[in-house]
């Protein structure tokens, strides 16, 4: 998806700022304004996150709803909603952060989860990184309690994971 969007706005380096920040937020856009969910965000708010002036937000919600494919994308859009990862510390949660050799590699998550309750730590929530969208996509895992480092050498030993933290 990300792939078609830059190819999208290659000649508009502006409005690609502004269809980033639209993705990375999960903003939809209905009827030319733009909204999280339902909640109407102002055009202005998102010309500020992408530095950019408003007229370009404006042209580039123009852009999108002149291609179809763009269009239903960016209408349908939604975002992922609570992520626990920042604060998981104060809720006493545990968390560790996967990074793999290949983001398409199949099996890491089992893995990881797999580890994780053969320890009797339950998984409150898990989040990945989409591989087109991030430059360096992540998993991370959210268990109920603090996670032990001595299992950072298990965690490595699944097949395709580069690096790993725990905090």
């Amino acid at each position: 998806m990300w792939r078609k969007t830059a190819e999208y706005f290659s000649n508009h380096q502006e409005r690609l700022s502004v269809a980033r920040v639209l993705v990375e937020n999960g903003l939809n856009i209905k009827n030319g304004k733009i909204y999280c969910n339902e909640i109407e965000i102002p055009i202005k708010r998102i010309a500020q996150a992408a530095k950019v002036d408003r007229r370009t937000v404006l042209e580039t919600i123009k852009m999108i709803n002149k291609n179809e494919e763009l269009k239903t994308i960016f209408t349908l859009m939604r975002s992922a909603g609570l992520s626990l990862k920042e604060i998981a510390r104060p809720l006493n949660l545990g968390v560790v952060e996967i990074t793999a050799d290949d983001p398409r590699s199949v099996g890491i998550l089992a893995g990881a989860a797999t580890i994780l309750a053969n320890e009797g730590i339950s998984i409150r929530q898990a989040l990945t990184d989409d591989p087109e969208l991030s430059p360096e996509p992540r998993l991370t895992l959210i268990a109920d309690r603090k996670i032990p480092g001595e299992l950072i050498p298990k965690f490595l030993e699944i097949k395709g994971v580069a690096k790993v933290s725990i905090y």
